[in-house]
């Protein structure tokens, strides 16, 4: 049976004098391809009145709310509310193609092009060289060498609230032991694995992060 969970969440700001407002982008919706399902979802922008609200999407498809206020304001608060249905799902419900069911695996042109984005190297610093050099690279199926290297990094690793902005490095990440998994940061180890002719990545992509 499923669980439906209400969250509530507010950032409010108070000047003062009035201030002039340059345009605000707001990043609080749940992306369209979350498997969780939402419910509702509302944001409630105070001032209510003498604002532009446009929504837009960025290159992962993200949801961005720009927000602008031509005149001063005393304040400025960003509400949302939510409802999200927690059920449970299989994580292995997906397939992969033929060519990529054993590990390692080579991608086409298309393939290839499509993905650069999330194939740059950059050069390795010891404990992230000393980390990728540990792994068994043994040909293994592709689903088994997942579960294996994610197990691998949870044992390595623990989760924190960090303040500080910006994505952590890999070298940060062994050094401190402190981590917050994304998928950037697997597809940068994933990456570094890739041999010219050998490639790992796409299966990163399908629901096991």
């Amino acid at each position: 049976m499923a669980i439906h969970v209400a969250l509530h969440h507010k950032t409010a700001y108070r000047y003062d004098r009035a201030v002039t407002l340059g345009p605000q982008v707001i990043r609080l919706r749940p992306a369209p391809h979350c498997r969780t399902p939402i419910l509702s979802y509302s944001l409630t922008l105070t001032p209510e009145d003498g604002n532009f609200v446009n929504w837009q999407q960025d290159a992962f498809s993200n949801h961005l709310a720009r927000v602008v206020y031509p005149d001063k304001v005393r304040e400025f608060a960003v509400t949302v509310d939510l409802v999200a249905e927690i059920a449970v799902y299989n994580p292995f419900d997906f397939f992969l193609e033929p060519h990529a069911e054993k590990f390692p695996f080579a991608y086409d042109r298309a393939q290839a092009a499509e993905l650069s984005l999330y194939r740059r190297k950059r050069p390795r610093k010891p404990r992230f060289a000393a980390f990728v050099e540990s792994l068994d690279l043994t040909p293994v199926r592709t689903i088994d060498f997942l579960v294996a290297l994610n197990s691998r990094v949870n044992g390595l690793v623990k989760y924190v609230i960090r303040l500080e902005p910006g994505v952590q490095t890999p070298e940060q990440t062994l050094t401190s032991n402190l981590i917050r998994v994304t998928t950037r940061r697997l597809c940068s180890l994933m990456s570094s694995l890739e041999s010219p002719s050998k490639s790992f990545l796409p299966v990163i992509m399908l629901g096991l992060v």
